[in-house]
């Protein structure tokens, strides 16, 4: 496998040079096209409008989405332009509910995308749907890129955050590229089941898998000393210097995610590296 298609969505102008640092450096190290989607999007209600409002108002709002959209698209032109990489941009206009279905019909048709990190100050609304989008929908592997992570197109270290889920494994088979030009690739197990038929053994047999395919594995178990699975993650990424973490995505319901939190939500809030996810 290969990453010769690559694909982000923009939705903000503030993030627009961020998210390209990642991607143009994904596509010159892997020889991959990058197609862009530039999305103004029509954020004043999800689906409807308020009762009475006047057609000059539903104007405004899409004229200012279609100015946000044209301006995304111009400064990505401006980018790549300078840019020694294959590359297509698409501009559209959307209302924030009907964000998802645009996004993921062009995701499915990509390798990885390469995506801002949903959550956090100044980060809006749609980014949320856009990341879910591609995951679930598009069912494409997305890179999440945090504002502060310099781009890593080779990453040397890598965390694999291994709970033998399938989510966990369809992560694994996406990054199998970056795996196996890593220098250091760690499974970090978190509190193993102490009953069932990989107790012995914990992480055996992915280890085994990767290692047919070249990689350099490691095996750390770790015990759950801090309340939330992603600070363990987090801390333990730091402590080995990693460049890139990669983990499942949702193995519970977004629903339940979204409530009463969990690994995936909290991984989106906290990484400071950029996370490779699959679902």
């Amino acid at each position: 496998m290969s990453y010769n298609c690559l694909f982000s969505v923009l939705t903000d102008t503030a993030l627009v040079d961020e998210t390209l640092d990642h991607a143009i450096a994904m596509a010159a190290a892997h020889d991959a096209h990058l197609d862009l989607l530039c999305l103004g999007v029509d954020r004043s209600q999800t689906g409807y409008y308020y009762a009475g409002a006047s057609a000059v108002v539903l104007q405004d709002t899409i004229t200012r989405a279609q100015e946000e959209a044209e301006e995304i698209d111009a400064r990505v032109r401006q980018r790549l332009g300078r840019e020694g990489v294959l590359w297509a941009s698409e501009k559209g206009v959307c209302q924030l509910a009907d964000l998802a279905r645009h996004v993921a019909t062009r995701a499915r048709f990509s390798d990885l995308a390469i995506l801002p990190q949903p959550y956090g100050e100044g980060r809006g609304a749609e980014l949320e749907p856009a990341t879910e989008s591609v995951l679930f929908d598009g069912r494409t592997p997305a890179l999440v890129v945090p504002p502060s992570a310099a781009p890593v197109a080779t990453p040397r270290r890598i965390v694999v955050a291994w709970n033998e889920s399938a989510e966990a494994l369809a992560a694994v088979r996406a990054a199998m590229p970056l795996l196996a030009a890593a220098e250091d690739v760690n499974l970090a197990i978190i509190d193993p089941p102490t009953h069932g038929p990989t107790r012995s053994d914990p992480g055996g047999m992915l280890s085994q898998y990767l290692s047919r395919h070249g990689v350099k594995v490691e095996i750390d178990v770790l015990s759950k000393t801090l309340p939330k699975v992603s600070d363990i993650l987090v801390r333990h990424a730091t402590d080995m210097d990693a460049d890139l973490m990669v983990m499942g995505a949702y193995g519970h319901s977004r629903f339940r995610e979204a409530i009463f939190g969990g690994a995936t939500r909290s991984m989106l809030e906290e990484a400071t590296l950029p996370v490779l996810m699959a679902h």
